[in-house]
């Protein structure tokens, strides 16, 4: 195969990848909707095959109704649907569900037509192992989320768990992004510069941290329980961050203390991007590197904003509709996880000394 034919191959597996990755930025955007919708119990079951088909018939809709009916969260906060109520949270969680499988979909038939045509490298065997193990493990702790909801007195899935479900969507999506670098991004376009390549690191652990408070907050639905800026509840350091009595436990229960945390790492991160980004701006490098150095900063002042904008518009919150919370929350989820591609990318043109 000639270096023609190589560049060609390599660069149709990279966008191969990079579809992927936009088809998880959707997938993690529709767990968004399922989550502000409520409607992320609806499906009682995990069928991955016959799943695939939402029912089609009446008779159909008042079978998967039924099974509803059983859970914890029809019987303790959604006693009132009927079932045209029923439709429209199902559709979300069904969608959300259709959508992995799609992604499912799209990587296997992909992986088969580059297998078969022998355009992947022998460099590019384990990655796509570790991928395709990544996937898995992500649709089973989606679904290790969802059950620990239907038992007990529980009207939604826990916290927790939907934070590491968030925070494994997360790590699969910057892998397939890194993995789709690494064959896209030559030698030459890399710049070199050590200092900020350790800064970069830092702010990638940062933002995953804030990351996973922000999840926290949202399984929390903890927006409401300090709906005001720039104090908590006219509070700097608000009162009842520790009223649990094992003290490490507060950082994943305690509503105030979550919003704390989430709070100060926002303004930690807005100090930090702004410092290294001067630093950024004064560093010569690669056209890849002038074009986008100025990426992290715009994000965390508009995630900043957002973040904002989601916290004053709480008080609006009304059960079953869409709102204007609605829309800053899902928008402020977004640019979150654009932030941290940005800090991916960045870490991957900036590196340190030349091997």
């Amino acid at each position: 195969m000639n270096t023609a034919t190589t560049n060609r191959s390599s660069k149709a597996v990279a966008t191969w990848l990079l579809v992927g990755v936009v088809m998880t930025v959707i997938q993690i955007a529709l767990g968004g909707i399922t989550r502000l919708t409520g409607s992320g119990l609806s499906i009682t079951q995990w069928d991955v095959i016959t799943g695939t088909l939402p029912p089609l018939t009446e008779q159909q809709w008042l079978v998967e109704f039924g099974k509803y009916q059983h859970t914890p969260q029809y019987q303790l906060l959604n006693f009132h649907f009927t079932v045209a109520d029923f439709k429209f949270i199902f559709f979300w969680e069904w969608f959300h569900r259709l959508w992995a499988r799609t992604i499912g979909l799209v990587f296997a038939f992909g992986f088969i037509w580059f297998l078969v045509k022998k355009q992947f490298s022998k460099q590019m065997i384990f990655p796509l192992v570790v991928l395709f193990f990544l996937g898995a493990l992500q649709g089973a702790i989606g679904w290790i989320m969802v059950a620990s909801g239907l038992v007990g007195d529980a009207v939604y899935v826990k916290p927790t768990r939907l934070a590491l479900h968030f925070i494994f969507a997360l790590g699969l999506l910057c892998y397939t992004f890194w993995f789709a670098l690494k064959i896209l991004i030559k030698k030459q376009q890399i710049t070199y510069f050590p200092t900020l390549q350790k800064w970069n690191i830092a702010l990638l652990l940062l933002v995953t941290l804030q990351l996973l408070f922000g999840a926290l907050m949202a399984g929390h639905k903890a927006a409401t329980a300090a709906a005001t800026w720039p104090t908590i509840n006219g509070q700097w350091i608000p009162t009842g961050m520790f009223t649990y009595k094992q003290w490490l436990i507060n950082f994943i229960e305690n509503k105030i203390l979550i919003h704390f945390v989430h709070r100060g790492i926002a303004y930690l991160l807005l100090i930090l991007i702004v410092v290294w980004s001067i630093r950024l701006f004064k560093v010569q490098g690669t056209y890849l590197f002038e074009r986008t150095k100025w990426l992290p900063l715009a994000l965390v002042m508009a995630q900043i904003a957002l973040g904002i904008a989601t916290l004053i518009t709480s008080t609006s919150i009304v059960p079953g509709q869409w709102n204007q919370f609605e829309w800053m929350a899902q928008i402020h989820q977004l640019v979150g996880m654009l932030l941290l591609l940005s800090l991916v990318w960045m870490l991957f043109i900036v590196r340190g000394e030349k091997q």
